[in-house]
């Protein structure tokens, strides 16, 4: 009885609860913000998700989720996404990529999955790069557009687009140097995709800026494909100089000056080259601005090997 009764007084003895924690699992959704999350917070959170987007294409770079990529690039992740499936599908090595279109129909089924943040499986590798480029393309904004067009359409050397390219915003100059290497990774399979610094610069120039005037607009083309042609080269220039430097010393002293000696010989012999063949980049730049905003119809179709 008397343990009884001890027992009976310790429970008697149990105060309130204390130091009580709630836990709430929720989901955060890109599109709708936080889901299942308890009413008393509601208030307090936004219900819609401030910098997404329902569309990842025709939409500013602010508000889409973006991603750094190893060369420290902040850009969209929907352009990681394309650009890994591509090189995992072996586009590098495919002849005419960038340049051959794909099958318009699958573009539009990939347009929809990528809204989803999905890239799905076995697409054509042309499909993906020529929705790269159409990512820049409807962009609200060129990313060269912020560059005083003047002082662009006045550039003669490698150093003056470096130059003139410093001047780009934060945002703009990591989208620019993402596809330049981009255009530096297809360069150094050249010999099997048969694409060279020209032959992208080419078919990048005509969605890298937005202007009015369609005649001013074609003659600022072809000199940013000038400008892409020059920076792809340099940064090729700048890896094949890396990469010597991992030889003995000697070596690598007698590489490097091969290298600047090869460029310096390119520059010298290649001087009047570009006013010789201006009318023929005019043409060929003025038929990929039709192409790129489907104006042209004859549209390459892909070899089958």
């Amino acid at each position: 009885m008397a343990d009884q009764a001890n027992n009976h007084q310790q429970v008697m003895d149990i105060g309130p609860p204390t130091n009580i924690c709630h836990v709430a699992h929720v989901t955060y959704d890109r599109f709708d913000g936080f889901l299942g999350l308890p009413s008393e917070f509601e208030p307090d959170v936004p219900k819609k998700a401030p910098s997404a987007s329902a569309t990842v294409f025709g939409v500013s770079t602010e508000s889409m989720q973006l991603s750094y990529d190893s060369r420290g690039n902040c850009v969209p992740i929907v352009l990681s996404l394309l650009q890994r499936r591509l090189y995992d599908q072996g586009g590098l090595k495919v002849e005419g990529i960038f340049r051959i279109t794909g099958d318009n129909s699958e573009e539009e089924f990939v347009r929809e999955e990528l809204n989803k943040g999905v890239v799905p499986e076995g697409i054509d590798v042309h499909c993906l790069s020529g929705l790269i480029k159409a990512w820049f393309r409807e962009l609200p904004r060129g990313i060269l557009d912020s560059l005083p067009s003047e002082q662009v359409m006045q550039c003669e050397s490698e150093e003056d687009f470096v130059k003139v390219v410093r001047l780009l915003p934060q945002a703009e100059a990591s989208l620019l140097n993402w596809a330049v290497n981009l255009m530096a990774d297809i360069v150094e399979y050249e010999e099997v995709n048969k694409m060279t610094t020209r032959n992208l610069a080419l078919v990048f120039a005509p969605n890298m800026s937005k202007m009015a005037d369609p005649l001013t607009a074609l003659m600022y083309a072809v000199q940013v494909m000038h400008l892409l042609k020059h920076l792809a080269e340099k940064t090729l220039r700048e890896r094949k100089i890396a990469s010597s430097q991992i030889v003995p010393c000697d070596e690598s002293e007698a590489e490097v000056g091969d290298v600047e000696e090869e460029y310096n010989h390119e520059e010298e012999e290649n001087k009047g080259v570009d006013d010789v063949n201006k009318e023929v980049e005019i043409i060929k730049v003025e038929d990929e601005v039709k192409a790129s905003n489907g104006l042209h119809f004859d549209k390459e179709k892909k070899q089958e090997t």
